[in-house]
């Protein structure tokens, strides 16, 4: 694995597990392949193709805070994948990077993952090579890490809203899922929206006066949603699953909703109305509110009682001492097609054979983090470092955002704290992996480094794809 990746990555630092060796261990096998689905309808043509772990759309696996995962994954797919487990704090040879932490796994192939579950929240795991086209198709499961502490604090029911969107065609079947417009500006959008893989958007039923805890993924390569409801009795409580302290009532927040985009969840905490009454979960960030979800009140026998926000326990995860950070600073922007910092690698550079061997660089550069971009077709390189920290050391993030279009950046191997923002004033203070920087926005967020190679990048995956791509060496 390792041992063929070309020195050029430069010095490999120590991978760190996250759990004691005495955790205890669940063996997992673990698959990708293609199916046929019905996303138009039961009585419209079956897309083909569809990708899916384990032969199950939208699979949701629930596992015990403190357990270790010894993944057997088998890559039934006709194309090369890896697996990324996100927001997963875990040792970085694990991470699922080609070719900076492991290579390919080839159709056929094998690999055995080490997930450490050392927090408790809501995750998802999904390809790090080709996502585009294999997320675009389907590639990913919700990964639930649940815990004793949280479970004492009571939901009378739980829901899932995943946002989706598909790149079909009228006849069901798959269209381009990148263009050149789309990866040089906001992305390419479905051609289908959907919610939980359907285009008619779930009815669930909640007793009523109960609460709901809807956990909410944008799973979308592209899309950014402004996620809300219609009733006032609606607190965030989570965000990519770490608990929000003190919970927020949406409507106190900027706008009365929270902006999500590609690869972002969000839990919130809903106090259902009398029985027959109904909660409709939208996205308000289109010209008519687009429904989600309905939640729809049934009798169970609960009494009305005032709503009040849920605290959920705090993070475990290490937090960074805002006391004694050191300061970073990087540009989200266009890029002048290939002519960056860091230059092409020569076409006999071992290197530049993985980047073509593995796959995983989209076509054209259109993007850079402080003027280096990620490999493409048309230069092919692993840039510098965008910087070298020190294990344990706490550092503050500065991330501006120079171009037209809004970028969900999102850093492997952390949680981080997002502080605060050029733009949104009265945000609270809150814990991510994932952070949504808008066009002429800087945001500040601060983490305690973990050793690995971590890549920091855009979640609208064309972005990444065209170049929106840096890493950390962490040693």
């Amino acid at each position: 694995m390792l041992s063929a990746i070309p020195s050029a990555i430069g010095q490999v630092p120590a991978s760190i597990d996250t759990l004691p060796p005495n955790a205890p261990v669940k063996r997992l096998s673990l698959s990708a392949g293609e199916m046929d689905v019905h996303l138009l309808g039961p009585d419209k043509p079956a897309t083909k193709h569809f990708c899916a772990y384990d032969g199950e759309p939208f699979k949701i696996f629930r596992f015990e805070r403190g357990t270790r995962l010894a993944v057997d994954f088998k890559n039934n797919l006709p194309d090369p994948t890896t697996v990324h487990w996100h927001g997963i704090r875990g040792p970085y040879l694990s991470d699922g990077v080609a070719p900076l932490t492991q290579d390919v796994i080839q159709p056929g192939g094998t690999f055995a993952y080490n997930v450490p579950l050392p927090d408790a929240g809501f995750y998802f795991f999904h390809p790090h090579c080709d996502e585009t086209g294999q997320v675009g198709r389907g590639l990913f499961s919700l990964l639930i890490v649940d815990d004793a502490e949280e479970r004492k604090v009571k939901f009378d029911a739980e829901c899932f809203v995943v946002v989706k969107d598909w790149r079909l065609g009228d006849d069901g079947q798959w269209i381009a899922m990148s263009t050149d417009e789309g990866a040089s500006t906001a992305g390419t959008f479905g051609t289908v929206r959907a919610t939980n893989g359907s285009v008619t958007p779930p009815r669930v039923e909640v007793p009523a006066y109960g609460d709901a805890r809807v956990r909410v993924i944008i799973a979308d390569s592209t899309r950014v949603i402004d996620l809300g409801t219609d009733h006032d009795d609606a607190a965030l409580i989570a965000v990519d699953g770490q608990a929000l302290l003190p919970p927020q009532v949406l409507d106190n927040l900027p706008d009365g909703i929270w902006r999500m985009g590609p690869a972002m969840r969000a839990d919130l905490q809903v106090r259902m109305p009398g029985p027959g009454e109904e909660v409709k979960i939208f996205d308000y960030r289109t010209s008519e509110p687009y429904l989600l979800t309905t939640l729809v009140a049934v009798d169970k026998g609960l009494k009305k009682t005032a709503f009040k926000p849920k605290a959920l326990p705090a993070s475990i995860a290490p937090m960074p001492d805002l006391a004694k950070t050191l300061p970073l600073e990087y540009l989200v922007q266009v890029s002048a097609g290939a002519t960056i910092v860091s230059p092409p690698l020569p076409a006999d550079d071992p290197l530049s054979k993985a980047l073509v061997d593995s796959l995983c660089v989209g076509q054209k550069t259109h993007w850079a983090i402080s003027r280096d971009s990620w490999s493409t077709d048309e230069a092919l390189r692993l840039p510098p470092p965008l910087s070298q920290l020190a294990t344990g050391s706490s550092y503050v993030v500065t991330c501006t955002n120079v171009t037209k279009h809004v970028h969900p950046m999102h850093l492997h191997g952390h949680v981080f704290k997002v502080l605060s923002s050029s733009k949104k004033k009265t945000m609270p203070q809150y814990l991510a992996d994932t952070v949504l920087v808008e066009p002429n926005e800087s945001v500040q967020f601060a983490f305690k480094a973990a050793s690995g190679n971590w890549v920091f990048h855009c979640h609208i995956l064309e972005h990444m794809d065209t170049g929106l791509m840096g890493w950390f060496r962490i040693a």
